[in-house]
């Protein structure tokens, strides 16, 4: 029943063109391609319990609309993509549950990004710290500017940021992420993509252009045959290598048995463009 919720409110919000919530919005700026962002700049768009709900909502219809969003594209308005989670809700006037709630509610949206089938491209045109940087490092590939930092700050007001390791750690090499998290230091955009946290820097102009360039060619290729790799892809790098080809052998078998896994080699062979399903 929820799945079903979830598709018929992701196909009103597209005849709609956008829906909107207090502290995000989704738009589809192309065919396929969905827009998540998030819109509280005079907060610095921080992770508020209401922001990690709404973010998990949005994904969960989108995904739960089948075939009709290709490319999530995760943006952020105002200079700051995110500071992370409201600090306010994590002093001890809220609670050891509150907090238990918060890094809960944090952690299912992180995960959430990675296990729907649908590839997510953040899109940073500025400051993102702490949980903000976890946010990033959660998206399966980023586009940055030129003038985009990222840092794990907590460690200098007594947080350490042990939840934003697990995903930095996973993005980066390990002495730089543990470089961020000991000394808490902000690192550019240039350092970021040296190092795997980000796939591209652009200037500021060309951020939108770059991020709709690559969200483009992905919409090119099968969208089944986009979300079967996706999955696989998560699922074996957690395994150790030799469980890892056995999950990757039986999902090229899967992905041969697909429609459109035979249209792509016989297109190939007779020389012409694919007709995906």
């Amino acid at each position: 029943m929820a799945a079903r919720f979830f598709r018929s409110f992701a196909m009103r919000a597209r005849r709609a063109s956008s829906f909107q919530g207090s502290l995000t919005k989704v738009t589809f700026p192309e065919t396929s391609v969905a827009k998540v962002t998030m819109s509280s700049p005079k907060n610095r768009n921080a992770l508020s319990l209401e922001m990690l709900t709404e973010l998990t909502e949005s994904f969960q219809q989108l995904a739960a609309s089948g075939s009709l969003n290709r490319v999530i594209i995760l943006s952020a308005e105002g200079p700051v993509f995110s500071s992370g989670h409201n600090l306010k809700e994590l002093t001890a006037h809220y609670g050891k549950e509150h907090h238990k709630k918060v890094f809960s509610a944090c952690t299912r949206l992180m995960t959430l990004i990675q296990d729907i089938p649908i590839p997510v491209i953040a899109e940073v045109g500025g400051l993102a710290t702490a949980a903000g940087c976890q946010l990033v490092a959660s998206c399966d590939m980023v586009v940055a500017t030129d003038t985009a930092r990222f840092a794990t700050p907590g460690v200098s007001i007594g947080l350490f940021c042990s939840t934003p390791a697990v995903a930095l750690a996973r993005s980066l090499t390990k002495r730089v992420a543990l470089e961020m998290a000991l000394t808490g230091e902000a690192i550019s955009a240039e350092k970021a993509c040296l190092h795997g946290l980000v796939n591209k820097v652009v200037p500021a102009e060309e951020l939108s252009s770059e991020t709709m360039n690559l969200a483009r060619k992905i919409c090119s290729s099968s969208a089944e045959v986009i979300s079967l790799g996706k999955v696989c892809f998560y699922q074996q790098i957690a395994m150790d290598r030799n469980q890892a080809y056995d999950l990757a052998e039986d999902t090229m078998v899967c992905n041969l048995s697909l429609p459109d896994g035979q249209e792509g080699i016989t297109a190939f062979i007779e020389k012409r463009k694919p007709n995906w399903q």
